[in-house]
């Protein structure tokens, strides 16, 4: 079977299916959001209160403060500063900024879903199964969790899925421009595991093949890669990345964002985690089973191909397996301190790569049920279209997974909406401006009050963090060490979670002035977030 040609993959007949399948990717979308506007009374939030953070970095940029929470105070707590910019640019529109937020990450969305699909087609699938693959990742219920969480994971699916069709193209034909690592550098501006994708192109760019023939024996050879292209590549990528990095190292001392520190990030282990790796299967297991199960001849099938006509690499099949890998050797631990984000949503990037490898290793069974299945029958035999049991079979859990989800997303904004948000809103009227509040969720509570924050998570304020570990290197115990660096400090108020923190909640020198209980919780740090009055209150509540 040949590769689709350039013009091939400009024919009408392709277009229409890209059009449907835009359709296809907005419609769970808004089926969603309906279901939010009608359940909150058009109260629209966000499923995470990291939502709040990344828009709260964008409003200090508009107003001119740099990359900062606090105003004045210079931090490198955003993980993607590329959603941040953009996120800025809405600020100038008129009418609902969280409108606008989950719009844009719709429109990213359905780009990505397009993309998915020009990924497919680039790998060899036909046009049938680079749809169904589409298809299959426009149904993933985590994919439109996402395009309506606030949060940059569209973005970064969409820059990622854009560098890997130029990386493919490019491994095709070593005369094009050399594109796909500077396209692979600004999504890892959007993400920081795109650092590792980045590197992971240019290690595949290094593994060039040919195939020698005796007789019937194929023996396969590397040979020497085309230096000059990758050189070029590396430099677009320096490029890109150059001003972003300094920054980071300048504010914060470091390359990597204050969040990394903040989620344990660092080495752990010197082999994999297997239980960890388990769970990671069990993010993609669940929505996409087959997927999941398939991906691996997936991954053969690339092998398989190297150094023929239909070699395109293996960036796919080494991003699929080196997330995981990596992030196992530098999580916590395998339990509910594993390292994978909220819900999982670090391995939300990887659905569209893992469907199109299931769907590649698909690809030759697909090809010997040929067109139609024969069927028997009272009245003789009866052809059944074999792309149509096909796609039922495989889309079935992910449809059942898509309505479930749908619960799951709502849910998660009731959480937020409250608990931080509630608290935010309940506050503002209350609060005086001044007065200065530590609290363990800094989205909604910063974002909706003009008050200054201490983050005890260590995002906004790293050097609470850095405290921390250094606290437990000697022994001493976490919840200790966090109230001396409460004591240095001297807020007005703490806003916390009490199952965050049960022993410093305990203390009877905070004083509890107001609890909101958040019912049916699934997403925030307990079932309940607790307003303190502390022993250096300066700042009294107004509650006439």
């Amino acid at each position: 079977m040949s590769l689709p040609s350039e013009n091939q993959r400009e024919n009408p007949s392709l277009s229409r299916d890209r059009v449907w399948l835009a359709l296809a990717a907005l419609l769970p979308c808004l089926v969603y959001l309906a279901a939010e506007a009608y359940l909150l009374s058009f109260d629209l939030g966000f499923p995470l209160d990291d939502s709040w953070i990344h828009l709260q970095f964008a409003r200090n940029l508009v107003a001119g403060n740099g990359l900062s929470y606090n105003s004045g105070e210079l931090v490198t707590g955003s993980t993607s500063p590329l959603w941040t910019a953009l996120l800025s640019l809405l600020f100038y529109l008129p009418g609902n900024l969280v409108v606008w937020t989950k719009a844009l990450g719709i429109a990213l969305h359905v780009a990505a879903i397009d993309a998915t699909w020009r990924l497919g087609r680039e790998l060899g699938l036909r046009r049938g199964l680079a749809a169904l693959a589409a298809v299959l990742t426009l149904a993933t219920s985590w994919m439109v969790w996402s395009a309506l969480s606030g949060m940059e994971i569209p973005l970064f699916i969409f820059l990622s899925l854009q560098g890997m069709i130029l990386h493919l193209r490019e491994h095709r034909d070593t005369s094009r421009p050399p594109l796909s690592l500077g396209v692979l550098a600004v999504a890892a501006l959007a993400r920081p595991e795109g650092l590792a994708l980045l590197v992971l192109a240019g290690a595949d760019r290094l593994l060039v093949f040919d195939r020698d023939a005796a007789g019937e024996e194929t023996g396969l050879r590397w040979r020497r890669p085309a230096w000059r292209p990758l050189l070029a590549g590396i430099g677009l990528a320096v490029c890109a990345l150059a001003g972003p990095l300094l920054f980071y190292r300048w504010a914060g001392g470091s390359f990597l964002p204050t969040t990394f520190a903040a989620k344990g990030g660092a080495m752990r282990h010197y082999l994999p985690d297997l239980q960890y790796l388990n769970l990671v299967f069990t993010i993609f297991f669940r929505p996409q089973p087959y997927m999941a199960l398939l991906a691996g001849a997936g991954v053969l099938a690339l092998i398989e191909r190297l150094g023929t006509p239909r070699d395109r690499g293996l960036l796919p099949a080494l991003w699929l397996l080196a997330v995981p890998v990596a992030y196992s050797l530098v999580t916590p631990s395998s339990g509910s301190g594993a390292l994978v984000g909220n819900f999982g949503r670090y391995y939300f990037p990887l659905f569209p790569v893992l469907v199109l490898l299931g769907v590649l290793g698909l690809e030759r069974a697909a090809e010997v049920l040929g067109p139609r299945i024969l069927l028997a029958g009272r009245g003789g035999r009866f052809g059944v279209p074999a792309g149509a049991l096909l796609v039922a079979l495989l889309a079935w859990p992910t449809a059942s997974t898509l309505a479930q989800g749908m619960g799951r997303y709502l849910q998660n904004v009731l959480n937020v909406q409250d608990s931080d948000v509630r608290m935010a809103r309940w506050l503002a009227p209350r609060l005086p401006p001044d007065a200065v509040l530590a609290v363990n969720d800094i989205g909604a509570l910063k974002f909706f009050l003009p008050n200054r924050v201490i983050d005890l998570a260590g995002i906004a304020n790293p050097e609470i963090r850095h405290a921390m570990d250094a606290g437990v290197a000697r022994g001493v115990n976490a919840e200790q060490t966090l109230f001396d660096e409460i004591e240095r400090r001297k807020p007005d108020y703490l806003v916390i979670f009490p199952a965050w923190f049960p022993n410093l909640s305990k203390l009877p020198i905070f004083r509890p002035l107001y609890t909101l209980d958040v019912k049916d919780n699934i997403t925030m740090g307990g079932p309940q977030v607790v307003l303190y009055a502390t022993p250096w209150t300066r700042q009294e509540l107004n509650l006439k």
